[in-house]
């Protein structure tokens, strides 16, 4: 009970100081604030509860930093002009609400605005660079130094699982689903192409290996390489078709 009278007229005390300096130029106003500091100090009585005493502190203490932080003097130097009293206490000189002031709601229109920005934006990071197609010639030459993938048994993971769809009880109860898993690379295939379940593990290895490939070798792999071959020799066929079918004109025009 002593310590929290001993708190009371601490913050009480502080309380005084601090109205002092911040009325100081205005009696009256100081004057009407002290007497109400009176008032409150008086309501306690002579022997007040350890509750009221503990929340009369916490209060007097709190005005006494508002006061202290949050109340300026301005005094009037010409019609125009104030000058601004600002202590070291005064929470204006670091106060992080100020220097950087929360942003303002933006409209509706505004948002639609930087919403639209933001997907244009991520479409342009996210989306590749345009594929640049290369001559068969040079893509075989590239090609020699790519690198060629190996599966390891010790790198798989196998399950089998029941097979689902057409083929009839060879195929609904039988565990003839082939499911691999790289562990190195997370790639994984499902095979359940046959109802051999010995030639659906041969597929899925070579399933898993062709997507193997195109992720260490992209443009480069061997399923990319034989449809670049299959493409040159179109391109070849449609030359020489052009070719021919311009030696006939040519032809024709000599006879006439």
């Amino acid at each position: 009970m002593t310590a929290l009278n001993a708190a009371a007229r601490s913050a009480y005390r502080q309380l005084f100081r601090a109205s002092r300096k911040t009325f100081a130029g205005d009696v009256p106003v100081l004057q009407a604030f002290q007497g109400k500091m009176r008032l409150d100090a008086e309501a306690l009585g002579i022997h007040p509860s350890p509750t009221a005493l503990q929340e009369y502190t916490d209060n007097t203490l709190s005005v006494t930093q508002f006061l202290t932080r949050n109340v300026l003097q301005a005094t009037r130097v010409d019609d125009a002009v104030w000058r601004l009293q600002i202590k070291k206490e005064t929470e204006l000189g670091d106060n992080a609400s100020i220097k950087t002031p929360p942003p303002i709601p933006e409209s509706s229109r505004q948002a639609r605005k930087r919403a639209k920005a933001q997907t244009a934006l991520d479409a342009d990071v996210l989306s590749p660079p345009p594929e640049r197609r290369m001559n068969y010639s040079v893509l075989k030459k590239v090609s020699k130094e790519r690198t060629i993938p190996e599966l390891n048994e010790a790198d798989l993971e196998e399950s089998f699982v029941r097979g689902s769809g057409p083929g009839g009880q060879s195929v609904n109860k039988t565990e003839n689903n082939v499911q691999l898993v790289h562990k190195p690379t997370g790639l994984r295939v499902a095979c359940q192409e046959t109802r051999s379940l010995e030639q659906n593990r041969r597929l899925a290895r070579r399933w898993l290996l062709e997507k193997l490939d195109r992720q260490i070798n992209p443009g480069l792999s061997n399923e990319e390489l034989k449809k670049a071959r299959q493409n040159e020799r179109e391109r070849r066929r449609r030359k020489k078709a052009k070719k021919r079918a311009l030696g006939k004109v040519v032809a024709q025009s000599d006879f006439i």
